[in-house]
C-alpha cells in the first residue's frame, strides 16, 4: 500500500499486547487464551515488515505503543523496544483514551518513558487530540516526548504552544481521521492551518488507514482542497517529517538527500520535513 502511495519511509505503530493472546493480563478483546505472546507479536511483525521492505523497496520502521488504560503493560513495552531496537523498532508511544484523568502520569507509563530516555529510545505520545493542552504538557514535561501525536489543543495554551514552537517540537497531524472521529469540527479551522501559518514543525499522516479506508493522498487532498495547502508546503512538511523521523542520523541524512533530490532542492536548503509520505502515523493497534 505504501509503495503504491509513493512513500519512501514509513513508521508504523501498534500495541503488542492488543495483538497477543497469551501471557497478557487482562486478555484483550475477551478472546480465548492462545499461544502468541507480546514478544512473539513483535518478532512476527518485524519479520513481515522486513519482508515488505525487501519486496517493495519502502524503508519501514515500527513504534511500540503503551496503552493509557493499561499501565501494567508499559514495562514490557519498553523492554521490547530495547530487545528489538535493531530489528525495525525505533520508538515508543503512548496511545489510547486521553479522557482517562492523568493517565499519562500513571507510574507504569512514567517509569517506562524514564527507561526509554536512559536507553536512548525515541519517544512520541498521542496527546491533545481529544484531550486538553494539559495532556500535551504532561507528555513534554513528564514523559520527555520528542514528538506529539496530533497535539491540536496545544494552541489553546499560547504559552505552551510558543514554547513548543521555539523547541521545534514535531506534531504528527492526521486531519482526515480527525474529521471521521469528530475530534475536529469541519465548520471550524483545523489547527493544522495554524501550524502552517506559524511555520511549525509538523507532518501529514495516515491514521488507522485500514479502518478508515484512507491513503496518504486522502489527507493531502483534504488539506489542498479545503485548507489551501500548496505543493511548496507539502515539500516543507515532508522535509520536516524526515528530519523528525526516528532513524539513526546517517540513515536520516540519506533520506533527506533523497527528498532534496526529488524536490529539486539543494541539500543545504532550509527545510522542515516528511512524516506525511514518510511517517505514517499508523493505528495504535493494527499494522
Amino acid at each position: 500500500m505504501k509503495a503504491k502511495e509513493g512513500v519512501v519511509y514509513v513508521e508504523v505503530r501498534y500495541s503488542p499486547h492488543l495483538l497477543a493472546n497469551y501471557k497478557v493480563e487482562p486478555m484483550p478483546w475477551n478472546q480465548p487464551k492462545g499461544d502468541i505472546t507480546p514478544d512473539e507479536v513483535v518478532s512476527l511483525v518485524n519479520q513481515g515488515l522486513q519482508e515488505g521492505e525487501r519486496d517493495f523497496g519502502v524503508k519501514v520502521r515500527s513504534i511500540l505503543c503503551c496503552m493509557r488504560h493499561e499501565p501494567s503493560w508499559s514495562a514490557e513495552v519498553v523492554a521490547l523496544c530495547k530487545k528489538y531496537q535493531h530489528q525495525t523498532v525505533v520508538g515508543i508511544d503512548l496511545a489510547g483514551d486521553e479522557t482517562i484523568a492523568d493517565s499519562s502520569l500513571f507510574p507504569g507509563h512514567v517509569q517506562a518513558y524514564e527507561e526509554a530516555v536512559r536507553n536512548g529510545i525515541h519517544r512520541t505520545v498521542h496527546a491533545g487530540e481529544a484531550g486538553t493542552a494539559e495532556r500535551v504538557k504532561e507528555a513534554v514535561d513528564n514523559l520527555k516526548t520528542e514528538r506529539v501525536g496530533h497535539g491540536y489543543h496545544t494552541v489553546d495554551d499560547e504559552a505552551l504552544y510558543k514554547r513548543l514552537l521555539e523547541n521545534n517540537m514535531h506534531f504528527e497531524v492526521c486531519p482526515w481521521s480527525n474529521y471521521l472521529t469528530g475530534s475536529w469540527n469541519p465548520d471550524t479551522e483545523h489547527p493544522v492551518v495554524r501550524f502552517k501559518r506559524d511555520q511549525a514543525n509538523y507532518s501529514l499522516n495516515t491514521d488507522d488507514p485500514l479502518i478508515f479506508k484512507s491513503t496518504l493522498d486522502t489527507d493531502y487532498q483534504l488539506t489542498k482542497q479545503k485548507m489551501g495547502f500548496t505543493e511548496e508546503e507539502f515539500k516543507r512538511l515532508n522535509i520536516n517529517a524526515a528530519k523528525s523521523s526516528f532513524l539513526p542520523e546517517d540513515e536520516k541524512r540519506e533520506l533527506l538527500d533523497l527528498l532534496y533530490k526529488a524536490y529539486g532542492m539543494p541539500p543545504a536548503a532550509p527545510a522542515g520535513m516528511l512524516l506525511s509520505a514518510l511517517l505514517g502515523h499508523g493505528p495504535a493497534w493494527l499494522v
